[in-house]
């Protein structure tokens, strides 16, 4: 078997920024297993657990290694692909294996004892949802934008007529949308109450109050640390185009710190990315947080910081 305190990372073959982190842990000398579960299991790779009264036992076998699931330290839930199952078969049986590969290699690497999960994907995917992101939010003392979240056209509309600095919309889920064949990301934008149509009752909708912020900023928070970063862009959405922003550190004041530190503990996350809105007199108003949100993009000196900060995290493992 392999070496007792191996982390897992689980990760797509594609996935550049889990480099980073790979690259550390192997200067320190500890052991790594990458997996993509959602692929690799059908390119030779195998999964094995067994259950019974008073024992839990497992083996991971990839074509490099062999492990017991039973004594990994970490796992690194980073970007794995998603359970779709193996080509070649009828639309129908690719749809049972990939729903039985959720269900059960997710379920073994979502339950190894005595593991350090960074997420544990059970909390990245509670944590997830916007409603309940502003929810928990607002209990940690975060100043929150005015929020409508509705299938009512008329609710919609009023919520849009009362809020005079205007609305912006956003989607409650980044979900993958083509136009003509091609992917389309959907941009948070300002809309007006006339333009809110009756095509808002097909599903809810999110509408914000805007905010007349001076400036963005990005928190990435990790193991009790936190990096904050300025973002100057032109437009209400710095992603629409990332070549245009520019990005230097901030201190993360004290009023923001100790909300930070409630929500991801109520949440159970040892990650965040946190979104803030800056106005001109200083105050911060939380937008979201990504349980496992991108941070690679940062400045140099950042993205080392928060790189090491992960490293730390899965080298130690459980806590004792």
């Amino acid at each position: 078997m392999g070496d007792s305190r191996s982390v897992l990372v689980l990760t797509n073959a594609y996935d550049v920024t889990a480099d980073v982190v790979l690259r550390l842990l192997a200067d320190r000398r500890v052991p790594v297993v990458r997996l993509d579960p959602g692929t690799d299991l059908h390119a030779g790779a195998s999964l094995t657990a067994a259950y019974r009264t008073g024992e839990q036992r497992g083996t991971l076998r990839t074509a490099s290694r062999e492990i017991d699931t039973t004594r990994i330290r970490s796992v690194w839930v980073r970007r794995p692909s998603p359970y779709e199952g193996p080509q070649g078969l009828s639309d129908q049986d690719r749809r049972f294996a990939a729903e039985q590969a959720l269900w059960g290699a997710g379920g073994i690497l979502t339950s190894l004892p005595g593991a350090h999960y960074l997420n544990h994907p059970w909390n990245n995917r509670a944590a997830e949802f916007k409603p309940g992101q502003l929810s928990t939010a607002q209990r940690c003392g975060f100043l929150v934008p005015s929020t409508v979240i509705t299938n009512d056209p008329d609710e919609a509309r009023a919520f849009a007529t009362c809020q005079p600095a205007g609305v912006v919309y956003k989607p409650v889920w980044n979900t993958p949308y083509r136009v003509a064949g091609r992917p389309h990301s959907v941009w948070v934008r300002e809309v007006l109450g006339a333009e809110i149509a009756d095509a808002v009752s097909v599903c809810p909708h999110m509408f914000q109050a805007k905010v007349g912020k001076a400036f963005d900023v990005r928190v990435t928070a990790i193991g009790g640390r936190l990096y904050g970063i300025r973002i100057d862009s032109p437009d209400l959405d710095w992603r629409y185009r990332q070549e245009l922003m520019t990005c230097t550190p901030i201190e993360v004041p004290r009023s923001v710190s100790r909300p930070i530190t409630a929500y991801l503990a109520e949440l159970r996350l040892g990650y965040g990315a946190f979104d803030f809105a800056v106005t001109a007199v200083g105050d911060w108003y939380f937008l979201e947080c990504n349980p496992n949100g991108q941070w690679a993009w940062q400045p140099t000196e950042t993205t080392t910081a928060i790189a090491h900060a992960i490293a730390d995290q899965l080298e130690k493992g459980p806590d004792t």
